[in-house]
């Protein structure tokens, strides 16, 4: 799938095609509480020890004439979040400990295990977005055959890739605190619930 999402993407972005205007984004997003957790370092996966997971349910309406994936690189584009990707989340607990993420499902929906063995499992369908903390483990434990996933991250910060194992455990610990914080919430803006609940913290 990825491959195939990955052509797909790059046609609609030479032709314009399918891909959403400012105004069209504006229209698209919708005001949602945002639900928060904590998740605790359980000697395998840190999480993160200050800021919360963020899930928001629905916050983006995937109508009309638009790619849904397209909806969400646009969006999260707009808020700073880039280097986008498409495909779906990986069956096995991983995390990244130099930067933080963002999730939102363009298509299908998963059960998906956020914070390690001991976190939260949740459901996540179209629309929904979900906002990990450098550290947060997550693993895919069941998925439509249709899922599909848009992620992206904030300007700061270097993609890794680290297993639930008590090595990248232990280097994770060094790096997960310098990580910066976005300036803005991938869906909301500066001024959306992130920016005051990790600043809170």
């Amino acid at each position: 799938m990825g491959v195939l999402e990955s052509v797909k993407e790059k046609i609609e972005k030479m032709t314009g095609r399918k891909r959403p205007s400012r105004e069209d984004l504006r229209d698209a997003v919708r005001s949602r509480k945002p639900n928060s957790f904590h998740f605790q370092d359980d000697g395998i996966v840190p999480n993160n020890p200050k800021l919360p997971f963020i899930l928001y349910r629905s916050p983006v309406i995937l109508a009309g004439d638009f790619d849904p994936a397209a909806v969400f690189e646009e969006l999260f584009a707009r808020n700073g979040w880039r280097d986008s990707w498409r495909n779906g989340i990986y069956d096995y607990v991983h995390y990244h400990s130099r930067t933080h993420e963002v999730l939102g499902v363009a298509r299908g929906h998963a059960r998906v295990r956020f914070g390690g063995e001991r976190g939260k499992a949740l459901h996540l369908k179209a629309g929904d977005v979900a906002i990990l903390p450098a550290g947060t483990g997550h693993r895919r434990l069941a998925a439509s055959k249709d899922l599909l996933v848009v992620g992206a991250y904030p300007p700061f910060g270097s993609y890794d890739e680290c297993r639930a194992c008590t090595a990248d455990h232990d280097r994770a610990l060094m790096t997960i605190p310098k990580v910066a914080l976005p300036p803005k919430d991938p869906v909301y803006g500066r001024d959306g619930p992130l920016t005051r609940l990790w600043r809170r913290t």
